[in-house]
């Protein structure tokens, strides 16, 4: 099976739909299919062997310069190409452009518009990729938002055409009005155009086709999985000292870094011999916000430690290994989770809010507790719970590291992903 995966870079940060579309294409890969990853708006950055295309399509300064600088559109498009190779991009979107949705609504707006809007011409070229060049035998986008590509791809390309959702409402949800509700709609309405879409929870599957305005038997349930080379670590059978609480995810306020630093001040004042150290991506966007954090946090004094952000595979490892327990108790009702399979892959168990997909996560994995959601109070009783019972806390470990290994890794979910796109091959999409 030929597979051309459309995912979307995450203008220079190591973003987990690109770290999934990625290990998913490298799973496919391994297992004989022909796989073409095309990053869309920027190059994407993984930790692993990147397998995407050199080429970027929809290239992320030329779609923003389109949608916002009047007469850019009219420049030939010879002369503003050069802007879509990656190191340009890279370079550039280190300083100008920005991820932060409650600014992108106009620019989201005019993408989902398509051939309608001002990227007709890059839109074009992808559709013409596609359509006339590569010839997939099916296409899958990884993120909604491209939706856009929709209405000129479905009258060139004769294949199937399916789509991933990993978290596309959060962002649409940030926008400010008008933009939400006109990206909304434009969305529901290109969605009726999909043979099929892929999800990694039943939530997430119940909550999408009420969102998208969809049948719910075209959401096909796709376990999440993860690349397990390198992640070797094992239970451990004595907790540290000091007992260490990890953050791992990006430095933002969704993902809730700062209701778990007042979790641990509730923990630290009943166990002074505990630490939390947080490490994840921070951009420029989010630096007032982690200012914040800091500043809030200076009664724990070393207590609290930012390790920055791990640049490799090995040091991301090693960093979830010098942990007793992870939690990223997220704001939003997180609709996958794969820094919660990379603890657990370790032996490291969590403790997570008890929405989105977590639930579902932590009864099959049986590696770890839940919280009441935007409850610090609760969130620091389930970590004084496996601080203070190691027994449990390592039988959650050891239950969590071997469902990982054995049921959420990369060849699984690839096997899962190969036999949807089987269905909708022949059926058009009808999900169990």
């Amino acid at each position: 099976m030929h597979i051309a995966l459309i995912t979307a870079g995450g203008a220079g940060m190591f973003c987990g739909s690109c770290m999934h579309d990625n290990t998913l294409a490298r799973a496919l890969i391994n297992a004989g299919h022909e796989v073409s990853l095309i990053p869309t708006y920027t190059p994407i950055r993984v930790d692993e062997r990147d397998v995407s295309s050199r080429q970027v399509f929809l290239g992320g300064i030329n779609v923003y310069l389109d949608a916002l600088v009047p007469g850019w559109r009219a420049i030939p498009r010879f002369a503003t190409r050069w802007l879509d190779t990656p190191a340009v991009i890279r370079l550039i979107t280190r300083f100008a452009i920005s991820t932060s949705a409650r600014k992108l609504g106009r620019l989201t707006v005019s993408l989902l518009e398509g051939d309608h809007g001002p990227q007709a011409r890059e839109i074009d070229e992808l559709v013409a990729f596609l359509a006339s060049q590569l010839k997939p035998d099916i296409v899958c986008f990884s993120n909604a938002l491209l939706a856009g590509v929709m209405p000129r791809l479905a009258e060139r390309y004769a294949g199937k055409i399916a789509c991933l959702l990993q978290g596309d409402d959060i962002f649409l949800d940030e926008l400010i009005e008008p933009y939400r509700q006109q990206a909304l709609e434009l969305l529901r309405r290109h969605g009726k155009l999909f043979d099929g879409f892929l999800v990694h929870s039943a939530y997430y599957r119940d909550y999408m086709a009420g969102y998208l305005d969809l049948p719910r038997d075209k959401m096909h349930v796709v376990p999440l999985g993860i690349d397990l080379a390198g992640h070797d670590g094992l239970p451990k059978d004595t907790a540290g000292d000091p007992f260490t609480i990890g953050y791992f995810a990006r430095i933002c306020p969704e993902k809730g870094l700062h209701q778990l630093v007042d979790a641990f001040r509730i923990v630290h004042k009943e166990n002074p011999r505990t630490r939390l150290v947080a490490a994840g991506y921070l951009g420029q966007r989010d630096q007032a916000y982690f200012d914040k954090v800091v500043r809030g946090a200076q009664d724990l004094g070393q207590a609290f430690h930012y390790a920055g952000s791990p640049p490799t595979h090995e040091e991301k490892v090693a960093f979830l290994k010098s942990l007793d327990v992870l939690s990223v108790p997220t704001v939003y009702r997180e609709p996958k989770g794969l820094y919660l399979l990379e603890a657990l892959a370790n032996g490291v168990p969590v403790v997570q809010p008890r929405h989105g997909a977590f639930p579902e996560m932590i009864e099959a994995t049986k590696g770890g507790l839940l919280a009441n959601p935007g409850d610090p109070g609760d969130l620091a009783r389930c970590l004084l719970e496996l601080m203070a019972d190691s027994a449990r806390r390592n039988q959650l470990a050891r239950q969590g590291h071997a469902y990982v290994h054995s049921r959420l890794n990369a060849p699984e979910t690839a096997r899962a992903t190969e036999s949807v796109f089987s269905a909708i091959l022949k059926t058009g999409g009808t999900a169990n």
